[in-house]
């Protein structure tokens, strides 16, 4: 697709530090542009080997099933160090040989290589410090993916994409706008539980915050939260750091229209 200049590859591509993150806070947005037709995908920086559960090749099985789920065009996984996600490590060296072997630079390659339209990366605040750090790393390599100096390995052409969406994980965020993922909630839920080793309680197994006996049932008062937002059953909240701009409001919100939220008040 080419647009303004543009040319285009994916209709949007998330980011996440470990395979399940995507699938946990923005699964159901993925499965509502995959069910509109658009070709999306997710690129996993780590394997979640330091995971308290589970393997990386039992991991890695429940990826793949949960990404047939989600209707993905594409699923890749970086490889990069799980609880060492680094948005400077690289650029200690001025060799452009060690620059080009960076995470950002591995990154830069995916971006130009697939060309999202819109690319969706994990907030900034977090509990889990790679979660902050793939949210760095990202915005990182997003500003390098349309520097022409920049090398990387293979060679690819600077790229920009359309539109940059952060999604909240732990934390909460004032969210820009709230995806209505009603309709795909199905979708998502099934997505999350393809996970078993992570967010099945088991006695067996290590006690830990995904895999709580109330994690699920959190996630899901979290969706109905930001859904009773915008008057829906369920939704994502997404934050976008530019301002926006419409060029026709009234076909906007037109389209968009959902009703007024009766327990959320407008704040002063």
């Amino acid at each position: 697709m080419s647009t303004g200049g543009a040319t285009y590859g994916l209709e949007a591509l998330a980011f996440g530090p470990h395979p399940d993150d995507v699938e946990l806070f923005c699964g159901g947005l993925m499965a509502k542009l995959s069910g509109l037709g658009h070709r999306t995908g997710i690129i996993d920086l780590s394997r979640g080997e330091k995971s308290s559960r589970g393997t990386p090749e039992t991991r890695a099985a429940e990826t793949e099933a949960a990404s047939r789920v989600l209707g993905l065009s594409v699923r890749e996984n970086l490889g990069l160090p799980d609880g060492w996600l680094n948005p400077w490590a690289g650029f200690e060296a001025s060799e452009p040989e060690r620059i080009r072997e960076s995470a950002v630079a591995r990154i830069v390659e995916v971006l130009r290589r697939l060309r999202p339209e819109l690319v969706i990366v994990p907030w900034e605040e977090e509990r889990h410090p790679d979660h902050e750090a793939a949210s760095a790393l990202v915005t990182r390599a997003l500003f390098f993916a349309g520097v022409r100096k920049f090398e990387t390995e293979p060679p690819g052409a600077p790229f920009t994409p359309r539109q940059v969406l952060y999604y909240p994980l732990r934390h909460l965020a004032e969210p820009s706008f709230v995806v209505d993922v009603s309709a795909v909630y199905a979708s998502k839920s099934a997505a999350v539980r393809c996970y078993a080793s992570q967010v099945e309680p088991r006695p067996d197994a290590p006690a830990t915050l995904v895999g709580s006996p109330l994690s699920l049932s959190s996630l899901e008062a979290r969706d109905r939260f930001y859904g009773a937002q915008v008057g829906v059953a369920h939704g994502e909240p997404y934050v976008v750091r530019e301002t926006l701009g419409l060029f026709d409001p009234v076909e906007h919100f037109r389209r968009n229209s959902f009703e007024k939220p009766l327990f959320f008040p407008h704040r002063r």
